[in-house]
């Protein structure tokens, strides 16, 4: 006695017979199956339009996030170029420090920024210049990409003043020359999802060494 059939002898078999329906083009029009959504019987042909509707709208939405994507990085492409600009016509110090807190504040609106330099050859009586502690010169050295996450590091919040204690994340962008890191650019939020782990780093990344550049120029 033949064994009955199931549903997976039913697909093997037309799948070894791509030619089955072409063959018996007139059950096409005759196979129901179920809506997806409400359970009625539908036809194969429906069902099958049904699909392609879904993943031309999926494609559609992929293809939309894709050209919002665009903008956005071409709007950032924009902000740095613009800052690039601005660091190649710093002609001092003080003028540098002018272009991250006009550009990174008013252009990235990023609300806080603190700049830390260490191991320069020239120095000033300002706040970039004061001590680092060992331990954080560590972590800045081991940094292989910008570090973005909570913030964690307090001695870093402290360089924020009195803003520190709403400081929830934190960009830190290692300064490096030849690459030796001799300072950390710190940008500072209260929005604790503003820097996170997860986030594309290739723009910082690219802002970190503008802004090394531009120091080296003045400070040796």
């Amino acid at each position: 006695m033949t064994a009955p059939l199931n549903a997976q002898d039913v697909a093997a078999y037309l799948q070894e017979h791509p030619d089955f329906f072409e063959a018996n083009a007139e059950l096409l029009a005759h196979l129901e199956v179920p809506h997806p959504d409400t359970g009625e019987a539908i036809s194969l042909t429906e069902r099958q339009l049904m699909a392609l509707r879904e993943k031309l709208r999926l494609l559609q939405d992929k293809m939309t996030e894709l050209v919002r994507f665009g903008e956005e990085n071409d709007v950032i492409s924009e902000k740095v170029h613009r800052m690039t600009l601005g660091l190649l016509e710093a002609n001092s110090f003080e003028s540098i420090l002018a272009v991250l807190d006009s550009h990174l504040v008013d252009d990235f609106e990023v609300p806080h920024i603190a700049l830390r330099v260490w191991n320069s050859i020239i120095t000033r009586e300002s706040p970039e210049f004061s001590r680092v502690s060992e331990e954080l010169r560590f972590f800045a050295a081991d940094l292989r990409h910008p570090y973005c996450g909570p913030a964690t590091q307090a001695e870093v919040v402290t360089w924020f003043g009195e803003s520190g204690a709403h400081v929830r994340s934190v960009a830190l962008l290692p300064l490096k020359r030849d690459g030796q890191v001799f300072g950390l650019l710190a940008l500072g939020s209260e929005d604790l999802e503003r820097f996170y782990p997860e986030m594309g780093t290739l723009y910082v990344a690219r802002i970190a060494d503008l802004v090394s550049a531009a120091l080296l120029n003045y400070l040796g």
